[in-house]
C-alpha cells in the first residue's frame, strides 16, 4: 500500500495565496523566512557536504561542509559546476561535455587534493519525479570526509576481530583443504579407470555426474581462496600489463558459467590500449567478481557489456548489465564486509575488489538504477602517471 505525502498547514496556505490579503501575506513571507533559516541551520549543522545540482553539474545550494570540503565560494553558488571543482568525477560518471546526468543512483570515492588533500565518498541521488514534466531534473550529493577511515583501514585490519577472522580462516582451510584434495585425487582415478571401459549409455552419464563433481570441487577450492584473500590480502606483483587481455582471459575463464546462463558479453575496448601497472592475478579477481555479480543480477538472455575509456590520467573499465539493480537503501552496504543481498552470498566479493582497486592506485564508482540495471566503473591511473596511497 502507499500512502500520500501529508499535506502540511503550509502547503494549505500557499494553496490559497491569490485570496490572501496584505496582512497575511507578510505573515505567510515571514513565515517561509523562519523555517527556511531554520532549515540552513540544520544543514550547517550537518558534518557530511551537502549539495543540490542540476543535470548539467550546476551548483544551486551547498551547506558550510561542502564549501570547507571543495573550496566553494559564496559567488559560485548558481554559477559553478561541480565538474569544475572536481574535474574528475565527470569521467567517472562517463559525462561527455554539455551531457546531463540521468536518474540513477551513483556512488564514487574521491580524493581531492583542493583546498585541501583529503579522500570523500560521493552520493548522487535524483529528486524523486523532477524532470518528468520537461523541466531540469536536479540531483542531491552527499559529501563524507573518509580520510581518517582510509588512514586507519590497516590499523582496523589489526584487530582482534579481524585476528580471529584468520585463525578461522587458517582452520577452515586446513580443514577443508585436505578432503577436498583427497576428493580430486579419487576422481582423476576413477576419470582414467573409465577412459578404459566400453562407450555406452551409462558411460556417458558416469563421465558427466564425475564432470559435475570435478566442477564442484574447484568451486569449493575458489570459496576457500577467496576467503583467504579477503582477510589475508598479499602484496601486488606490479608489472606492465594490457588490461584489454587480461579481460579477455577472465572472461574466457567465465565462458562455461556465462554459456550455462545464457548471458553472453561484449566488449567495446576504445582506441586506446589500456596499458597499466598491475598485478595480473589480482586483477583478474576483480574482473571475476565484479562479472560474477553482474551474471547473478540477471536473468538468461542477459548481457554484460565492458567498455573501455581514457582520458589524460586514467583508464575507465565499465561494466554494466541489464540486472534487476541496486536498491538506493542497499548502496551504502555494498564494500562491507559480510554484508549481502544474494542468498548464498559471502559479501566479501566487493570488499575484495575494492581493496585491490584502492592497492593498484585506482577507484570502484557504481551507478543503478532499480529495475533497470548496474554500472560499475573501474579506475586505474595510466602507466605514465604517479599514484599515491595513504601511509
Amino acid at each position: 500500500m502507499k500512502f500520500g505525502k501529508k499535506e502540511s498547514s503550509l502547503d494549505r496556505v500557499l494553496g490559497q495565496i491569490d485570496s490572501l490579503d496584505t496582512i497575511n501575506l507578510t505573515n505567510l513571507v515571514k513565515k517561509l523566512a523562519r523555517e527556511r533559516e531554520l532549515l540552513e541551520t540544520i544543514f550547517n549543522t550537518a558534518l557530511e557536504g551537502i549539495l543540490v545540482i542540476s543535470d548539467l553539474g550546476v551548483i544551486d545550494y551547498a551547506n558550510m561542509a561542502s564549501h570547507r570540503m571543495i573550496g566553494l565560494k559564496d559567488k559560485d553558488v548558481g554559477e559553478a559546476s561541480l565538474w569544475r571543482l572536481i574535474p574528475e568525477l565527470r569521467g567517472s560518471l562517463g559525462l561527455d561535455e554539455g551531457a546531463r546526468l540521468e536518474s540513477s543512483v551513483s556512488s564514487r570515492e574521491l580524493q581531492l587534493t583542493y583546498p585541501e588533500n583529503r579522500y570523500v565518498r560521493l552520493y548522487i541521488l535524483p529528486f524523486e519525479g523532477e524532470g518528468k514534466e520537461g523541466g531540469d531534473a536536479r540531483f542531491v550529493v552527499i559529501l563524507s570526509d573518509i580520510t581518517i577511515e582510509k588512514q586507519s583501514t590497516r590499523e582496523s585490519m589489526e584487530s582482534e576481530r579481524v585476528g580471529s577472522i584468520l585463525l578461522l580462516a587458517a582452520g577452515v582451510a586446513h580443514e577443508l583443504g585436505n578432503p577436498l584434495n583427497s576428493i580430486t585425487i579419487h576422481l582423476q582415478l576413477m576419470e582414467r579407470q573409465l577412459a578404459k571401459l566400453e562407450q555406452t549409455p551409462a558411460h556417458e552419464k558416469l563421465a558427466g555426474s564425475l564432470e559435475v563433481c570435478r566442477n564442484e570441487v574447484s568451486r569449493l577450492d575458489g570459496i576457500i581462496k577467496n576467503f583467504l584473500e579477503a582477510v589475508r590480502p598479499q602484496i601486488p606483483d606490479f608489472q606492465t600489463l594490457n588490461l584489454n587481455e587480461v579481460l579477455e582471459e577472465s572472461l574466457e575463464f567465465q565462458s562455461n558459467e556465462l554459456e550455462d546462463r545464457g548471458i553472453t558479453a561484449e566488449i567495446d575496448t576504445g582506441a586506446e590500449s589500456p596499458i597499466v601497472r598491475a598485478d595480473k592475478q589480482q586483477i583478474k579477481q576483480v574482473f571475476f567478481n565484479v562479472t560474477k555479480n553482474a551474471m547473478e543480477a540477471m536473468q538468461p538472455g542477459g548481457v554484460i557489456r565492458v567498455k573501455i575509456q581514457s582520458d589524460e590520467e586514467r583508464f575507465y573499465l565499465r561494466f554494466g548489465d541489464s540486472g534487476s539493480g541496486i536498491k538506493h537503501e542497499d548502496l551504502s552496504h555494498v564494500f562491507q564486509p559480510y554484508y549481502t543481498t544474494k542468498k548464498g552470498g559471502t559479501g566479501l566479493g566487493m570488499m575484495i575488489v575494492q581493496r585491490i582497486m584502492r592497492e593498484h592506485g585506482g577507484q570502484v564508482g557504481i551507478d543503478s538504477k532499480e529495475g533497470i540495471g548496474t554500472l560499475v566503473t573501474l579506475e586505474f591511473p595510466k602507466q605514465n602517471q604517479k599514484f599515491r596511497m595513504l601511509e
